[in-house]
């Protein structure tokens, strides 16, 4: 049995086999996750109806099972028909969840052409489709180094 939140069996074995340095992209309901994935990356969709499950759901799940040591986010529009003057409210709600998992990162932003770009690498080893229906919801998470001796 599992002692961590999360239980999804191909999430798990994509996870384990993960090195340091490989990305794993968490992708809103709204992602082009069928064209805009690296060419070895595996694509899981949990993206049942609209709103469920969240990136955010993904996070805390994912974050409770391996080591991160960098997220990037989608860098939302600041000029034109959908510029925001601060952060999307979900980046907010990523804030806590990587707190309330103990660590001390950063979301760190990269422009939305820049940020397919970085998902479509050799490293890119996880697409999790969500049904997040939040703007600029995409994260990209970067695998750590385990430095317990747990």
């Amino acid at each position: 049995m599992l002692k961590q939140k999360l239980i999804h069996p191909t999430i798990n074995a994509v996870l384990g086999a993960a090195g340091h340095h490989s990305k794993i992209l968490i992708a809103d309901g709204n992602y082009p996750a069928s064209s805009k994935i690296g060419p070895l990356a595996e694509l899981i969709h949990l993206n049942l109806m609209p709103g469920l499950v969240t990136c955010n759901q993904v996070l805390e799940a994912v974050l409770s099972a391996i080591p991160i040591e960098e997220i990037n986010t989608m860098m939302y529009e600041t000029e034109g028909q959908y510029a925001l003057s601060e952060d999307p409210p979900v980046w907010d709600d990523y804030r806590k969840t990587v707190s309330d998992a103990g660590l001390d990162l950063e979301l760190k932003p990269i422009e939305k052409w820049n940020f397919y770009d970085a998902v479509a690498t050799m490293d890119h080893v996880l697409t999790i489709q969500t049904a997040d229906q939040q703007r600029y919801a995409n994260i990209l998470l970067s695998v750590g180094v385990r430095m317990d001796d747990a």
